[in-house]
């Protein structure tokens, strides 16, 4: 079994000992990266929201970031991850910004991703993005590994921030 507060206590401490704030917005996730983060006792400290940003309408509602902003860019991308990632972290007015998107599985996405595809961004001092192929149809295995992949990268950012 995965352990949520194992996941999120190294990123909440090097949140917290900065004294940095963070923002997400999630899709296939489903909401595991913002439950990691705040299991960790004092989340309150540096969470300060996000969002299950699993649809067009979710996007245009909870992020206000309209149609038009994205206009020729493809879902499921660093720079649709990006853009997410500097939207969520403005609203919030947070010092990090994350964002997941992708294709959890069975299938691929509508966007011609394989199942297993995900695409990762940060912001706030520095700006990171990464892509994840697991090549696995497993959904669950899948949003824990995207979980772990997001967490990892935003530990890595915050420690290149402060170096």
């Amino acid at each position: 079994m995965q352990n949520l507060t194992l996941l999120g206590r190294t990123v909440g401490e090097l949140l917290k000992a900065q004294g940095h704030t963070i923002a997400v917005a999630e899709s296939s996730a489903g909401g595991l990266i913002s439950a990691a983060l705040l299991t960790v006792p004092g989340a309150s400290a540096y969470f300060l929201g996000g969002g299950v940003i699993y649809t067009h309408a979710a996007r245009r509602s909870l992020l206000a970031l309209p149609d038009e902003a994205l206009e020729g860019i493809r879902a499921s991308t660093e720079e649709y991850a990006l853009r997410l990632a500097r939207q969520v972290r403005e609203r919030f007015e947070t010092t990090w910004g994350l964002s997941e998107t992708g294709a959890t599985g069975p299938t691929g996405n509508r966007y011609g991703d394989a199942a297993g595809h995900a695409c990762f961004a940060i912001v706030g001092p520095v700006e990171e993005t990464l892509t994840l192929e697991t090549g696995s149809p497993d959904r669950e295995a899948n949003m824990w590994t995207f979980t772990h992949t997001a967490l990892d990268l935003l530990a890595r950012s915050i420690q290149k921030s402060a170096a």
